[in-house]
């Protein structure tokens, strides 16, 4: 269990901003579960000193809501968004070793693989700008200003 600031829900998605005590990477998350595209979008708060080149992590799984309880599933699989300049896909040894050990069904790993390449070229045609795709998409991310 972790503590958590905030959670929005909208029609597309649940927003949650926490802490991340312990981490030394970065100090605080927040991230935008979207179960349609399968993926979660994060901007990581760094700690002086590990700051990354990026402005979005986007986690591909599974992301299912419910009532009380929403629950998510990660496909090992990463994408790494730099607003304007273009994306890493991440991981990829990860979600292939997930498979050959069976933690993850050859079906969901070829989804994975699915998903990544769906937002890659979806994020391409939007000049790698998450928030004009997914505003295209009716979703619009908002973010604490910390």
């Amino acid at each position: 269990m972790r503590a958590v600031d905030v959670y929005t829900v909208q029609p597309w998605g649940l927003y949650l901003a926490r802490p991340t005590p312990g981490r030394a990477q970065f100090h605080y998350l927040e991230s935008w579960l979207l179960p349609s595209l399968n993926l979660r979008a994060t901007i990581f708060h760094f700690n002086p000193g590990h700051e990354r080149e990026q402005d979005f992590y986007l986690d591909v799984g599974r992301f299912t809501p419910g009532p009380r309880c929403w629950t998510s599933e990660d496909h090992y699989l990463d994408v790494v968004v730099r607003t304007n300049i273009g994306v890493e896909v991440c991981d990829i040894d990860e979600l292939l070793t997930a498979v050959r050990q069976d933690l993850l069904s050859a079906e969901d790993g070829e989804q994975a693989v699915r998903t990544a390449l769906d937002t890659v070229a979806s994020l391409a045609k939007h000049d790698y700008d998450l928030h004009r795709w997914l505003a295209g998409l009716g979703m619009t991310l908002t973010w604490r200003a910390l």
